[in-house]
């Protein structure tokens, strides 16, 4: 028993001196495990602008990610115990980091190709970002678990001290990214960043094993290096669709070749605002020619109003109220402060007192609103991809409604194809919370055969359609109203939507079908 004895303690002295000193095995975990949880946050801006931000991305982001750090962690496993987790560990951090930078330039490369909201480009394109590069940083921890263990008494305070620092550094990575890394850098300053602190981190490593074992332990490939550099080359000569990245979106303004003063505001896949930089009533997307009816209808020309603007873009509607019906006091609520800093220095937003803008979402702006105090509601936060459920549901209306006065009106753009479940999920919403209620489309949408944009318009008071019907005639709109009996019968069975049950991803239809 005694020589049993001497040979186990003879044992972990051996497997004592083959570990990492503690603070750098707790380093290592904390980096290798605080890079997947950045990789995750930045690949799914890194995907946004060539597949939209929805549900289903994030799902497949969040998905892919999950999936990597599982079968990562059952292989980084499964390695330590059939080799010597000393030659494995700072390859396996220098690969993945080296992939973390070269994710950028194959999604960027790939994305031209993969765009729309279809599943498949969804799904490729969030595999491309994450699997790889995940797989190997999350087969690290449980390499250096296996290092660590000196002997199976000590096994539950290595598991679970290594165990616990990995969480850590998945929730620091967490938080920094969100709050911090997302506002002072690009995507593509984060994921370079990271990686190379990744690869700096396994070198470092790799240097230290030999220095303590003078073998093979801690070399790292010649090609891994290398895979680094071209990652890093690639990264700076990859396509980027963004003049800025905003806290939301990959944005950009571009000029419109058939009109000098024309400016289109792009947020990831959407044409979202048209702005005439020298005509404020020059208005070249039909819904906002047929927000600009409903403004033209509801009020004597010429007369101020006081309106609300959930959603800002380009801000052509408060422009277009400030020049046509001067003294107007409109106020827009924009969640995303990158577009506006686009809106002052590219597109000529001057704030008055008669124009401001806060940063903020706009169910946070809707509670806040003071009761009956607006002629109009405008909501223009609806795009084609991503839908904000908060402002959809009768709770949300509840606080448009609160927010107007007794004659007020809430007129909205929308965005939908076949089956136009969601269109008709929100109509059903505003008849629960308003009793007059107005569809402003095509004959083709309204027959449901098409799809794009559309307006809807409510009211406490009688709409007045009569006028509404002549002013999208005079702006040239192909457009028409449906009311009563026919917007019954368009609506159907739609559900209401509510705060507890709102599921406006499923039943939106992103993009048109070949058919429809």
């Amino acid at each position: 028993m005694a020589g049993t004895g001497e040979a186990l303690a003879e044992s972990a002295d051996r497997a004592r001196s083959a570990a990492l000193p503690d603070w750098v095995a707790a380093v290592v975990t904390f980096l290798a495990s605080g890079a997947v949880l950045v990789l995750e946050i930045a690949g799914l801006r890194l995907i946004a602008p060539y597949v939209g931000i929805t549900l289903q991305t994030n799902t497949a982001v969040i998905g892919f990610a999950l999936a990597a750090i599982a079968v990562g962690a059952w292989m980084g496993g499964a390695l330590a115990d059939r080799t010597d987790p000393r030659r494995l560990i700072a390859p396996l951090l220098v690969a993945g980091g080296a992939l973390v930078v070269a994710v950028l330039p194959l999604v960027r490369f790939a994305g031209s190709v993969l765009t729309g909201a279809d599943a498949g480009s969804v799904l490729l394109l969030a595999a491309v970002a994450v699997v790889v590069p995940a797989a190997l940083l999350s087969a690290v921890p449980p390499m250096v678990v296996k290092l660590q263990l000196a002997s199976l008494a000590e096994t539950g305070s290595v598991v679970g001290r290594l165990s616990g620092i990995g969480t850590l550094g998945g929730i620091a990575a967490t938080f920094l990214t969100g709050f911090l890394l997302v506002a002072v850098f690009p995507t593509s300053g984060i994921l370079v960043g990271t990686g190379l602190v990744a690869v700096l981190a396994g070198i470092a490593v790799g240097v230290l094993l030999r220095r303590r074992t003078g073998g093979a332990a801690g070399r790292v490939p010649a090609a891994l290096l290398l895979l680094a550099v071209v990652g890093a080359l690639l990264a700076a000569v990859a396509p980027s669709p963004c003049q800025a990245e905003t806290a939301y979106h990959c944005a950009r303004v571009a000029a419109d070749p058939e009109r000098d003063s024309g400016r289109v505001l792009v947020l990831d896949t959407l044409r979202h605002s048209y702005v005439d930089l020298a005509d404020p009533t020059y208005l070249e997307f039909a819904y906002v020619r047929a927000i600009a009816a409903v403004t033209d209808a509801m009020a004597p020309a010429g007369e101020p109003l006081s309106a609300l603007h959930l959603g800002g873009g380009g801000a052509t509607v408060p422009r277009y109220l400030a020049a046509v019906r001067p003294g107007t006091e409109s106020l827009v609520i924009e969640v995303d402060p990158g577009v506006v800093e686009m809106d002052r220095e590219q597109l000529g937003l001057t704030e008055t007192d008669g124009l401001r803008v806060e940063v903020a979402d706009a169910r946070v702006g809707l509670e806040q609103e003071a009761p009956g105090e607006r002629d109009l509601v405008v909501g223009d936060a609806f795009g084609g991809l991503s839908v904000p459920w908060q402002l959809t549901t009768v709770e949300a209306l509840g606080l448009v409604d609160r927010a107007l006065t007794d004659d007020g009106v809430y007129v909205a753009n929308l965005i939908d194809h076949p089956p136009l479940g969601f269109v008709r999920a929100e109509l059903a919403t505003l008849q629960a919370v308003f009793p007059h209620v107005a569809l402003l489309a095509r004959d083709a949408v309204l027959a449901g055969e098409e799809g794009g944009n559309v307006v809807v318009l409510a009211s406490q008071q009688p709409l007045p359609l009569d006028a509404v019907g002549t002013a999208l005639g005079r702006r040239d709109l192909d457009w028409r109203v449906a009311s009563g009996a026919e917007l019954a019968e368009f609506v159907g069975e739609a559900e209401v939507l509510t705060d507890d049950h709102a599921p406006v991803d499923q039943l939106l239809t992103p993009y048109a079908t070949a058919g429809s």
